[in-house]
């Protein structure tokens, strides 16, 4: 068990059956009355966002997660496949709740896959990813306004907005969480 008042972004707990990931936390001490937390938590198995306010005295139960270095193998109709890099345990993945995930996985790389009694519950992608572009439209004389931007598909499949120069072939680096252009990559 742990008190509201000590709970940080990123911990894990269980309400009501089910674990949540602390998204975001606000610590409220008013004028009047007792301090109080907000929390934005997120259902690790759903993926659905709950917001709760608890005051800080009260106690909740903090879930032990584990985190596991697996490479993404392919992925099918019934789900992600991964491979434990220590112990080349091979596992799966469902789809979903994961759809999100899925557009930024390439095959062969390596991400962090956070388990709860076993299970697979969240798959952690590095905050900015590098993607090659597949298909992206040239752009027309005459369209420099200042922040033009057009529509490009990775290679992936997932389609994003880039600055009208961006060519295909090129890389992109993409910020996973907000699925914004960042910057373009000279390798």
């Amino acid at each position: 068990m742990i008190k509201a008042g000590s709970i940080d972004k990123g911990t894990c707990l269980l309400l009501k059956g089910d674990p949540y990931l602390v998204a975001e936390r606000e610590f409220v001490n008013p004028g009047k009355g007792s301090a109080f937390v907000r929390l934005k938590l997120k259902n690790l198995k759903t993926g659905q966002v709950l917001r709760q306010v608890m005051k800080t005295q009260d106690n909740v139960e903090e879930i032990a997660v584990e985190e596991k270095e697996c490479q993404f193998l392919y992925a099918d109709a019934e789900g992600y496949h991964f491979m434990n890099t220590e112990t080349y345990d091979q596992f799966q993945v469902p789809v979903e709740g994961f759809e999100e995930q899925g557009k930024f996985m390439k095959e062969g790389d390596t991400y962090k896959v956070v388990l709860w009694e076993g299970d697979p519950i969240d798959v952690k992608l590095p905050f900015k990813m590098v993607f090659t572009v597949t298909r992206a439209e040239d752009a027309i004389r005459g369209d420099t306004v200042t922040g033009a931007t057009k529509v490009v598909t990775l290679e992936t499949g997932l389609e994003v907005r880039v600055p009208i120069f961006i060519k295909q072939g090129e890389k992109v680096m993409i910020n996973t969480d907000t699925k914004e252009y960042v910057e373009r990559v000279n390798t």
